[in-house]
């Protein structure tokens, strides 16, 4: 059941604390079960809580939405806020990401069609276990992408209390989504089952795998490739914008 608060005066921070912990957790072990091993449960309801007393004291109940629903938000983007600061990539990793996606833009535009793996490590002048290397990299940093999962916490929230985006903001997110839906249902059938499998079903990793009869190293692969693939394809969009 949902629990407002109609106003600060009416409970303490202690109380909202005590009545909203199953709340933290319950969002934390949500995001463990994608996260990497080098993220902890218990660094997560920690950032979870301070996003909790942060709603504590920017609530204004005559904006309409209960606690609840802004205490969630507030809480997953301080969780997300948290799993950012953990993200200890090296630029060179970023680079490659960069360059892979340049490499499977340039193949689909001359050939028409899926970029396939051995395709892309020839462009880029590696050896295809090097290639994987590559994907095995990106999907321990970028299997929880905070940049293409998270709706933004702040960014919902603005729109719940008030900030609200201009027609023309509206139009383009719009689009964007519309574009996104295009281009995810143009990827190569696993790829797109992976995706679906991972982020509407939430099933993890090892889960996946069982699905499909690979190991979960292969399905990292098969996922890191699914996002480079989607922003190569979705290059054309942000330019444009």
């Amino acid at each position: 059941m949902d629990m407002a608060i109609p106003t600060r005066e009416a409970t303490t921070a202690n109380e909202v604390v005590l009545t909203h912990t199953p709340l933290v957790r319950r969002i934390a072990y949500h995001l463990i079960a994608r996260l990497p091993s080098n993220v902890q449960v218990d660094d997560l309801i920690q950032s979870g809580m301070i996003g909790l007393l942060e709603a504590f004291r920017n609530y204004e109940a005559s904006h309409g939405a209960s606690f609840e629903t802004y205490a969630g938000i507030r809480i997953r983007g301080a969780m997300l806020d948290e799993i950012r600061r953990l993200d200890w990539a090296p630029r060179s990793l970023f680079r490659k990401m960069r360059q892979v996606s340049d490499a499977m833009r340039e193949i689909e535009c001359s050939e028409a069609r899926d970029a396939r793996d051995v395709e892309i490590a020839e462009r880029l002048g590696i050896e295809l276990s090097e290639y994987h290397r590559i994907l095995k990299d990106a999907s321990m940093h970028k299997v929880f992408s905070t940049e293409e999962l998270a709706t933004g916490a702040d960014n919902i929230a603005r729109g719940l209390f008030g900030d609200i985006a201009g027609p023309l903001e509206r139009l383009e997110n719009s689009e964007f989504r519309l574009y996104m839906k295009r281009a995810i249902g143009s990827l190569p059938e696993r790829e797109q089952l992976v995706m679906s499998l991972y982020y509407d079903e939430d099933l993890n990793l090892r889960e996946i795998g069982d699905v499909l009869g690979v190991t979960e190293s292969r399905v990292c692969q098969i996922h890191a490739q699914a996002v480079l693939r989607l922003r190569a394809r979705l290059r054309d969009w942000r330019e444009a914008h």
